[in-house]
């Protein structure tokens, strides 16, 4: 069987491959490349392979630009550095991923998955394809309009060092300190926020990775966290967010 690696980060392309040597030594990476472009000219000159391993985000675009030009194509190990909450449509999609960085356990279940299947049916429904490229290539919020006194003020994303919950109110903290009332829930925010920015650490704070200062263990399996701006209180990971949290960082 012969497999097709499309990665942009040299290192876990080499990884990958040599993680695929190891598991299933009877698949052959045919090639390792790196862009939707060089993507594009391969498959025009070459007959598919039996899999690829596809990476949602590459430099000049999404993986599934390279899709977008063929007629049909061969099952695909999708592999992203988003964190579990923004993939969690892969499930509901019946779709193999690996959440970089990879884990050799991860891998040896998807391949394992791929030689189950095999023998059915090879392609992803079209339907399930355009559901997952909705959710990686959907807008979120750049920018939000906050009323201070009688005039209203733009703050970018990029400017937010997180967003806290009082009794109902929802406060944005900017990192020069900063803070403004918003009409959103934490709910909401957790929606139309980039995941790749912003995680929701408990009910009442929705945190930046730049916020993030210093993170320390805490009682019952869970994380305290030092913010930047300083918050006066406590600021605590829950312990059913710790794990995704701490994936979130290492992205």
């Amino acid at each position: 069987m012969k497999a097709l690696i499309i990665e942009d980060e040299e290192f876990a392309a080499k990884r990958l491959g040599k993680l695929v040597m190891e598991l299933a030594p009877e698949i052959i990476i045919e090639a390792q490349l790196n862009s939707v472009e060089s993507g594009a000219k391969w498959f025009a000159k070459n007959k598919q392979p039996d899999l690829i391993f596809l990476d949602i985000q590459l430099n000049d675009g999404y993986g599934f630009d390279i899709l977008d030009g063929l007629e049909d194509h061969p099952p695909i190990i999708f592999t992203t550095a988003y964190n579990e909450f923004a993939i969690r449509g892969f499930k509901y999609n019946g779709l193999d991923y690996l959440l970089k960085p990879i884990v050799k356990e991860d891998l040896k279940r998807a391949l394992e998955k791929f030689r189950k299947n095999i023998t059915k049916e090879q392609n992803g429904s079209t339907e399930s394809l355009s559901q997952l490229k909705q959710l990686f290539q959907k807008e979120y919020k750049h920018r939000f309009m906050v009323k201070v006194g009688n005039m209203f003020k733009s703050f970018n994303v990029e400017d937010i060092a997180y967003f806290k919950s009082n009794e109902g109110l929802i406060c944005l903290h900017t990192h020069k300190a900063q803070v403004y009332p918003i009409e959103y829930t934490i709910d909401q925010l957790e929606d139309i926020l980039n995941p790749v920015h912003f995680f929701r650490i408990n009910r009442k704070f929705m945190v930046s990775v730049k916020a993030v200062t210093e993170i320390h263990s805490y009682f019952n399996s869970r994380l305290l966290l030092k913010l930047l701006p300083k918050e006066e209180e406590q600021v605590i990971v829950s312990r059913e967010r710790t794990t995704n949290f701490k994936k979130w960082l290492d992205m």
